[in-house]
């Protein structure tokens, strides 16, 4: 890639040393704070310059065809010189002033451009389920590498819509149901990201729980509601991690564009939270010049494309709001200052991208272990598994031969290796094309299991899949549901699927199932299997993964960030509006479970889910000990170890919930609230360090619009430690006394 500003760049410094041009120009002074470099920098630019900065382009080809007077001749010139092709975005650099450009690229899992083949970690609700910050901070730096050395300093990754809907096509790049978990989660992986120097994103902002008519859709929540669940999760991720953007979503939230969205973005992000960075559009996402201008949209980003009706950002449409009054100078600088604030805090400025070589054995090797601390163990009847000492093994269904799935969309990576199945599956087009990662489940049990016989069947002709199963010891079968963004699904498995399962197990009871999910499914044969492995959608080496978990060469630890419900009866939605109609009908949703999502829905309701959010088993056992709960200036703070009480290493992880004697009395949405976890290594027969924890305050108010307050209402509480949603045996009660703040970020 040819980065003309950095040649810019070296001509103004030639002879220059950098003190005088510190002195001179002080954005370049590393001193000062990234607040104070930025406004420096808006200072000295022009008008045209400060524009520049606030529309990002992509598709060179569609700009080509752009009218002149909407974008220059020069502007086009440059963008098809910079951008890299099949990229989201590019931002052309002032090379005057030594500002770089901003060279875009999605998504959550990696490195997202069409034909450049990238390290993919597990998605992200695979990573979720480590209930281990610390893994997706290591696959967030590790994904930023392969960006920098790809030419890239804006990672659009960050996502963390809550799973409200637990059909939504893009809950694999999300983290899961719950505000404290998807905050913890998501903080992980921005922060490895920033700390290689790039920009990362928060999204979709706000309330972007479904894909059926996404860019048409209209949410009515409660702001009681809101702040207590889906933009809770990001005002913990903006505290803990600090992303440089947040990018605004395609929907309507309570009437308004989320993208022109006074209350989300100027009233709750800017102004309440204190964000600094600046808020860019989802792609197409941006329907005015002047309110997305003044309600808080700071980049109109990725033009032309996703069906832009105007070109708002364009030079000479804000020129004429300037013109007229419409938008302010000041508010133009605001815009300006708040996209260059990231580049001076992660410091992009300071240590520009540069495309080099990539490591992708080491970085396989991260997204490996990444899905080692992640596949959840949902079944194991009778210790089936791990597989240890038999002689042969029926593998069947779901290209386990060539790969394991991933999923569609602006996350789906092109592997290392190639896709073994490119082709052969639908969708081919967007959100497609349907993608496996090369990591054959089968060959990595080969290679585990070499005095085995392992063989292969592909599952379409059930009756040949039964007759291997009978002469086999084992049967493994392998389901997948594939989803992607802009689209919704069904809970159900597609084609034969469960019937295959059925079979198989109806003919070996020693029968193994491999889910390879965007998330939930359900399980009409999930008392007739021995075991479930919970994948999800595991990644570049996802078949090592799977194969070494099977054989308990890796014990597994994950724990479901998500309930999965038993039936449709018990969604909060029985239907999603919208729901496989053409894109661009107008439909509503009226969010009336409010902040009730995911367990707190089944705890209002009584219902049982299939699983309960946080459910994982292991192949040794723990338990909670030493619990504890204190109560000081109104703190509750927390403390617990946990022990393996089983004969083999292994990895558990303390969950803690919060109980009001009476939820409704204190105004909760339900029963109870997730408060803390800590994952711990323990030997057998050992106890693990203790625990300590202060809970966020947050997690035992309710937000009073009155007041833009958060309020603690005094009474009995009981903090309830186990492993997962319904398994809590251990209690203490707490008395907690009247306390209100502020919900004004000091």
């Amino acid at each position: 890639m040819r980065l003309k500003w950095m040649a810019a760049t070296a001509l103004l410094l030639t002879g220059v040393s950098s003190v005088a041009l510190a002195q001179t120009q002080a954005w370049f002074d590393k001193s000062k704070s990234a607040d104070e470099r930025a406004r420096a920098a808006v200072a000295a630019m022009t008008l045209d310059e400060k524009l520049t900065l606030i529309l990002s382009f992509t598709d060179p080809e569609q700009l080509a065809k752009q009218p002149d007077s909407i974008v220059s001749p020069e502007v086009k010139a440059i963008v098809n010189k910079e951008h890299i092709r099949g990229s989201a975005g590019y931002v052309p650099g002032i090379a005057r002033l030594g500002i770089p450009a901003q060279w875009q690229t999605d998504a959550s899992i990696g490195v997202r451009v069409q034909g450049m083949a990238r390290t993919a970690l597990p998605s992200s609700l695979a990573t979720a389920a480590s209930f281990d910050p610390a893994v997706t901070e290591a696959g967030g730096r590790m994904i930023a590498q392969e960006a920098r050395l790809s030419g890239f300093n804006t990672f659009l990754a960050g996502g963390a819509n809550l799973a409200r809907e637990p059909r939504n096509g893009r809950n694999f790049e999300y983290v899961g149901e719950d505000p404290w978990l998807a905050g913890q989660m998501a903080s992980g992986l921005i922060n490895g990201i920033q700390s290689q120097h790039m920009v990362s994103t928060l999204k979709h902002f706000a309330v972007n729980d479904q894909e059926s008519q996404r860019t048409t859709v209209n949410v009515t929540i409660a702001p009681e509601a809101m702040r207590q669940s889906d933009l809770l999760a990001f005002e913990f991720i903006l505290e803990q991690s600090n992303p440089g953007s947040a990018m605004c979503a395609y929907n309507l939230v309570n009437g308004r564009w989320a993208c022109e969205n006074e209350y989300l973005l100027n009233k709750t992000l800017k102004q309440d939270w204190g964000f600094k960075g600046y808020v860019m559009a989802d792609w197409g996402a941006v329907h005015s010049t002047v309110d997305s201008a003044n309600y808080g949209l700071d980049q109109f980003t990725g033009f032309p494309c996703c069906g832009d009706r105007q070109p708002y950002f364009a030079p000479v449409n804000v020129k004429v709001a300037l013109d007229k009054g419409d938008i302010s100078q000041k508010r133009l600088d605001d815009m300006a200052q708040r996209v260059l604030w990231p580049l001076f805090s992660t410091g992009v400025f300071d240590n520009p991208a540069k495309v080099g070589p990539i490591d992708f054995k080491a970085n396989a090797a991260v997204s490996q272990k990444a899905a080692e601390e992640s596949l959840v163990l949902l079944k194991n009847a009778g210790n089936l598994l791990p597989l240890s000492g038999v002689k042969s093994v029926a593998m069947i269904g779901a290209h386990a031969d060539k790969g394991v799935m991933s999923g569609g969309g602006s996350s789906g990576v092109t592997p290392v290796g190639g896709n073994p199945v490119e082709g052969q599956l639908e969708p081919k087009s967007w959100p497609g094309p349907v993608t496996y990662m090369p990591s054959s489940p089968v060959e990595a049990l080969k290679a585990e299991l070499p005095k085995a016989k392992i063989a292969y069947a592909g599952g379409e002709d059930i009756a040949a899949a039964v007759a291997l199963a009978k002469s086999s010891e084992v049967a493994i079968v392998f389901v997948t549901q594939w989803m992607g963004e802009g689209m919704d699904g069904t809970l159900e498995l597609k084609g034969n699927q469960d019937a295959l399962v059925a079979a198989v197990a109806a003919a070996n009871p020693r029968t193994i199932v491999v889910v390879q999910s965007g998330g939930a499914i359900f399980m009409p044969w999930k008392d007739n299997v021995g075991a479930i492995l919970q994948a999800f959608y595991p990644g570049i080496r996802g078949g090592q993964a799977i194969a070494r978990i099977l054989t308990g060469k890796v014990n597994p630890s994950g724990h479901l960030p998500i309930s999965f419900p038993a039936s449709n009866a018990q969604l909060a939605h029985g239907t999603i509006p919208g729901f496989g109609k053409p894109d661009g009908v107008a439909v509503n949703i009226t969010y009336h479970e409010g902040a009730a999502i995911g367990y707190k829905w089944y705890d209002v309701k009584g219902y049982t889910p299939l699983f309960a959010f946080g459910h994982g088993l292991s192949y040794t056992t723990f338990a909670v000990s030493d619990a504890r709960a204190t109560v000081e200036k109104g703190e509750l703070t927390i403390s617990a170890a946990i022990r393996n009480t089983g004969k083999t290493a292994g990895k558990g992880v303390i969950q803690v919930y919060v109980a009001p004697a009476d939820y409704k009395a204190v105004g909760w949405e339900a029963p109870k609230r997730f408060v803390a976890f800590r994952k711990e290594a323990v030997a057998p027969g050992a106890t693990s360090g203790t625990f300590t924890q202060k809970i966020d305050p947050r997690l035992l108010a309710t937000y009073e619009v009155a007041d833009n307050s958060w309020r603690i209402r005094a009474g009995t509480y009981q903090v309830l430690f186990g492993q997962a949603a319904d398994d809590l045996p251990q209690s203490v009660t707490i008395t907690l006394p009247d306390l209100t703040w502020s919900a004004v970020h000091k």
